[in-house]
This record gives structure tokens, C-alpha cells and sequence, in this order.
């Protein structure tokens, strides 16, 4: 990309070195303006005096920087390196310094509304966890690093919300729902794609919200009930089945009774109404009795 700018280091003298060095030629120039004022006649230097604009200055060279912090130099516009040691510092007087912090960030996306890939309008928001990587590309190839990652964010989210489900497809694969964690490397690597220019690193993104938009939000929920009646009904079923069969031919095998096929039919229906009905029921078997 033209006109990228990279990170890169820049030189810089111990602070307490410096400040050694500084207190000395403030003490000599000190003396040389107030020395000969001691004297009978004596005149301040006239050097001394003009070098406490020049003191003045070598004491904005000075810089703190605390852990997972850094600071960009500029010469006259020029980027001059970055410095991302912690500690107490001395660099060229004429460096404008931009300090930014290297630590990690909560950034909690507003709940936006999305079409799902089925097109069902649902809820999604999410939290991503970045930091700066490269401080230079922060600080020149962005307006506002803050501001974009917000923005990317965001248009991630929808991104990654609409080419899945909210629930899956027919055999229950692209789930938003069920595959978070997919989910959350999927964020990650397309908001990283989006906040590569700005120099930032994406440490983590999760869904915090999920749920369908309010406007279809009843008619989900019944359709979700709907399908665990009809779950529910056929384990039922398939369990009084199996019952019913097994009743039958112990019966038959037994020779409790001898059936034919009219007194079976009723057997069969009276035992599954038993079996399958929501309510207590009494029914009333009626069955050819035969002697052993």
C-alpha cells in the first residue's frame, strides 16, 4: 500500500544519564552568570545567559514511558522510530512524542440487526478483546485508531451473522447458535483481515448477544416448541410400540389368551390410547376367553 508507514525503533540515552549530564551544565552555567556578579564590577556572562534557552530546551528531551506503553517520534513531520521500552528516558529535544498505550482492550459492539442466511432478522452483538501491534501504522495510516476498530467491528459482526444460520441449516450445520466457538475464530480472523491497515491485533471475539429480532421473535419460539412436542411424541410413540408388541406376544406365548384379529385390533388401540394419551384413561378390554 502507498504511503504505509512500519515501525521501527529509535535511539534514545538513559534519562538518568542525561539528567546528570543536564544538572552539571545548568551548575555551569549557573556559576558563570552569578560568579561574576560576586565580584566588584563583574558583569554576568552574556554566554550563560544565552545558553538557558538552549537548557530549556535539552530539558523537553526528557521521557516516562510505564509498561505496555509506547511513544512515536516525529522529526518536523518525519516519523523517527518508536520507543517502546518502559522506563525513564532521553531523546532528541525536537521529537514531538505521541504516546500510546500496548495494552489490551474491551470493545463491546452495540446490538445490531441482521438477516441471518435463512433471512430471519435477528440480534447480534459481540465483544472483542484488540490491542496496538504496530504503532506507527496506528498513528499515521488511520485518523483514529479507536474509531476504526470500532467501525471494522462491527461491520464483521455482520458479516460473520449473515452467512450463517441462527439455528443451522436442515441437518444443523453453520449455527450461530450452536457453534460459538467457530464462531468466535471466524470473528477474529475477519476483523483482523479489516484492522490490518491500522496496525492493531484482534485477541479475542465472542457473541455476547444473540437472539432473534422481536418481530419474529414469538413465532420462533412457538415453532421451537413446536418441535419438541413433535420430538417428544415420537419417542412416545415409538416406545409404546415397542410396549403394545411386546404385550401381545407375551400373551400369545403364554397362552393367556387367543386373540383374533378383530379382538387384537381392539387390544392394540385400547393399549395405545393408555400408552400415548395425555390423560388418565379407564378402557374396557373386551377378549374372547378360550380354555387352555
Amino acid at each position: 500500500m502507498a504511503g504505509r508507514v512500519d515501525e521501527r525503533g529509535t535511539s534514545a540515552l538513559s534519562g538518568w544519564v542525561a539528567l546528570v549530564l543536564l544538572l552539571m551544565l545548568a551548575g555551569v552555567i549557573a556559576w558563570s552568570i552569578v560568579g561574576p556578579a560576586l565580584r566588584p564590577g563583574g558583569t554576568p556572562s552574556v554566554l550563560g545567559i544565552l545558553c538557558l534557552p538552549v537548557l530549556a530546551l535539552l530539558l523537553k528531551g526528557f521521557c516516562i514511558l510505564e509498561p505496555n506503553q509506547a511513544a512515536v517520534m516525529v522529526f518536523f513531520g518525519k516519523y523517527a522510530g518508536s520507543l517502546r521500552d518502559d522506563g525513564f528516558f532521553w531523546v532528541n529535544p525536537f521529537y514531538s512524542k505521541h504516546k500510546l498505550s500496548l495494552r489490551a482492550r474491551n470493545l463491546n459492539t452495540p446490538t445490531l440487526k441482521v438477516n441471518d442466511r435463512a433471512g430471519n432478522p435477528i440480534e447480534v452483538a459481540a465483544v472483542i478483546v484488540w490491542r496496538v501491534l504496530d504503532t506507527a501504522r496506528a498513528t499515521f495510516d488511520v485518523e483514529s485508531y479507536h474509531d476504526f476498530v470500532a467501525m471494522q467491528s462491527e461491520s464483521a459482526v455482520r458479516q460473520v451473522a449473515s452467512a450463517r444460520y441462527y439455528d443451522g441449516d436442515e441437518h444443523g450445520r453453520d449455527s450461530l447458535r450452536g457453534d460459538l466457538d467457530l464462531v468466535a475464530r471466524l470473528l477474529v480472523e475477519t476483523i483482523q483481515s479489516h484492522c490490518q491497515l491500522a496496525g492493531l491485533e484482534i485477541l479475542e471475539a465472542r457473541i455476547s448477544h444473540l437472539a432473534y429480532a422481536p418481530e419474529i421473535a414469538g413465532a420462533m419460539l412457538r415453532r421451537q416448541q413446536a418441535a419438541a412436542v413433535v420430538a417428544a411424541r415420537t419417542l412416545i410413540v415409538e416406545g409404546a410400540v415397542g410396549m403394545v408388541k411386546l404385550g401381545i406376544e407375551r400373551l400369545e406365548q403364554d397362552q393367556v389368551l387367543r386373540l383374533d384379529d378383530a379382538a387384537r385390533t381392539r387390544l392394540v388401540t385400547n393399549l395405545m390410547t393408555v400408552l400415548v394419551g395425555d390423560s388418565e384413561t379407564q378402557p374396557v378390554l373386551s377378549v374372547d376367553h378360550a380354555a387352555a
